[in-house]
């Protein structure tokens, strides 16, 4: 599968399945973006069972912001609708390829046991709330 134009419309099709997403957010004036886009485009043909999504940050601004994308070109990793990567910055086609392979390699159980875990450790509203 070569790589598909993602925005705040089709975005949630594609990422709250099943499956492994990689998305690419970049923007044309950026020159590192630039350099990773063939990179990233290669990387599509080689592992065709796998979306790769691109998104604009300049034309999906509202999208780049809830992710909270400081610097681009970053890529964010989806497998199963959970985040499991996110690094800024181009990477050269190795180091693409060993994420690619790692995030295959995930035991998506343990990675869900591991965040309900946090979730149940994390202090909720009530715990900030005050009887004055």
């Amino acid at each position: 599968m070569a790589t598909v134009t993602l925005n705040d419309k089709n975005l949630d099709s594609y990422v709250d399945k099943e499956g492994i997403v990689l998305l690419d957010f970049w923007a044309a004036w950026c020159g590192p973006c630039r350099a990773f886009a063939p990179v990233f485009e290669a990387a599509s043909e080689a592992h065709k069972d796998i979306v790769f999504g691109k998104i604009d940050t300049e034309a999906e601004e509202s999208l780049a912001q809830s992710f909270q994308i400081r610097a681009i070109p970053t890529l964010m990793v989806f497998r199963d609708g959970i985040i499991v990567l996110s690094h800024s910055g181009a990477l050269p086609r190795e180091a693409l390829d060993e994420i690619i392979e790692q995030v295959k390699k995930l035991d998506m159980n343990e990675v869900k046991k591991k965040i309900a875990e946090q979730e149940a450790n994390e202090p909720s509203k009530e715990d900030f709330e005050r009887d004055d």
